[in-house]
């Protein structure tokens, strides 16, 4: 049976298989896997594992100092290995009164399956694993080899991955390509390939007063650690969103002449998106190559959110004792979290804020793939087989991710596509997914292991 044929049978199996598959999907998402909390983690990976053994893979838990790692792999008949990362645990669902559905109750309306976790990232997990499945049952086994690393601590930042990464660096680095865990078509319907990932710098600031709530009256004696948390925020930035913590944009890289051109392929989507938030326009009136070079190439700095007081319904006259203020910078290369972090508190300290407490949080450096990888090169092969169109390359992700352990310290390609959509609601209330790109997504992973195999042949 040739290459053209195996493929034609894998996607027929696909097809064929699609309430199973979707089923397959709901029953992981009906596992409640929130590492924020830190429950119900192991049970989600041993399910995890147990699709991988089901889809013909050896699966095992690796343990680390946290929640452990999902470990599948198989040979293939070639010697070229795919890497697919992915991680089973999931933001926490509040506010649930904002659900139509129960978030750990898997719901299927108008062609969209709803639940916390389908888009990020469970829906891509379980499309990768099925596409490993339909080789090994309708394509005569895997054309290449094929391992998966899956983790439980990616939407807490992390912490342990460097050290799996570290521990397995030896058969981890000699895999041909990273395929990363997200991805999804953008506003106007096209598909979207990203080669890389922001980086993040996650602080909690908290300023303090009296040892307990007093009446406001006393406000005129009494210090209000929130207008003292308030006023420091209003130093980090300015109404231009310039950052003003000093030596912020010191170790920005400018975007290569490869990012450029990447960028001159991306189709205009402000006023889509703009529409699609309920918005009059985007930030700064910004829209076009503008809006796509700000929203790629610059870092941030985000208020994420602000407590302090009493926020209840009704009047309740109170001077709180305490304010804090969680804040995330998203950083570009070559930006390091651990030095931002430095430079936020030296800020503060300088600017007479030197009593605002501040704790940091799992920090993420950014990466960046090469688009002249072969790599890149044959997942764009492969997308545009299913979707019948070039897919929208971005030079990175807006959003961050533990790439660094494979891109910056493995040096492998890595390239991120996937089963969600402009309107996913990715970390927000009624995150869903269209099951008709969900199958496509299988569809696309499948192809890719298949033209993979195909290139080393002729190669």
């Amino acid at each position: 049976m040739n290459d053209s044929k195996r493929l034609e049978n894998v996607i027929a199996y696909v097809r064929k298989n699609r309430p199973r598959f979707i089923e397959e999907l709901s029953s992981l998402c009906r596992l409640e896997s929130v590492s924020a909390r830190g429950r119900s983690l192991r049970p989600v990976a041993e399910a995890v594992a147990g699709l991988l053994e089901r889809a013909g893979l050896e699966a095992s838990l690796v343990e680390t100092t946290g929640q452990p790692v999902v470990v599948g792999r198989a040979s293939g008949r070639s010697e070229r290995t795919i890497l697919f990362y992915n991680h089973y645990d999931v933001q926490p669902p509040e506010p649930l009164e904002a659900w139509a559905t129960p978030p750990f109750e898997p719901t299927v309306r108008d062609g969209r399956l709803y639940a916390r976790g389908v888009a990020d990232n469970k829906g891509n997990l379980v499309a990768r694993i099925q596409a490993a499945e339909a080789w090994n049952r309708a394509g005569g086994g895997l054309p290449v080899s094929v391992a998966f690393a899956v983790e439980g601590e990616e939407e807490t930042g992390s912490p342990n991955l460097g050290e799996f990464v570290k521990d397995n660096a030896e058969w981890l680095g000699r895999v041909d390509g990273v395929v990363w865990e997200a991805g999804y078509r953008d506003a106007a319907g096209r598909p979207t390939l990203s080669l890389g990932v922001k980086g993040i710098c996650y602080l909690e600031l908290r300023a303090a007063g009296a040892r307990s709530d007093l009446h406001s009256s006393l406000a005129t004696v009494v210090p209000n650690p929130a207008w003292r948390l308030v006023w420091a925020l209003a130093t980090v930035k300015d109404p231009d969103e310039r950052v003003l913590v000093d030596g912020f944009y010191d170790a920005v890289r400018p975007p290569t002449r490869a990012d450029l051109e990447l960028l001159a392929g991306v189709p205009d989507s402000s006023d889509e998106q703009a529409r699609q938030l309920g918005l009059p326009g985007l930030l700064l009136g910004l829209r076009g190559e503008a809006a796509a070079r700000r929203n790629f190439f610059e870092p941030t700095a985000t208020i994420c959110g602000l407590v302090s007081g009493y926020t209840g319904e009704g009047e309740k006259t109170v001077l709180p004792a305490e304010a804090t203020a969680k804040l995330d910078f998203r950083l570009v290369p070559d930006q390091d979290p651990a030095d931002i972090e430095a430079k936020v508190r030296a800020h503060l300290e300088r600017r007479g804020f030197g009593d605002i407490e501040v704790r940091a949080y799992a920090g993420e450096r950014p990466a960046r793939t090469d688009p002249a990888s072969p790599f890149v090169g044959l997942v764009v092969e492969a997308m545009r087989r299913v979707y019948g169109q070039e897919p929208v390359v971005y030079p990175t992700m807006t959003g961050s991710g533990p790439m660094a352990y494979f891109a910056a310290d493995l040096g492998l390609p890595v390239a991120g596509f996937g089963v969600g959509h402009a309107g996913s609601a990715v970390h927000a209330p009624n995150e869903n997914i269209a099951l008709d790109d969900y199958i496509l997504g299988v569809e696309v992973a499948a192809t890719l292991l298949g033209k993979a195999a195909v290139r080393e042949d002729r190669s």
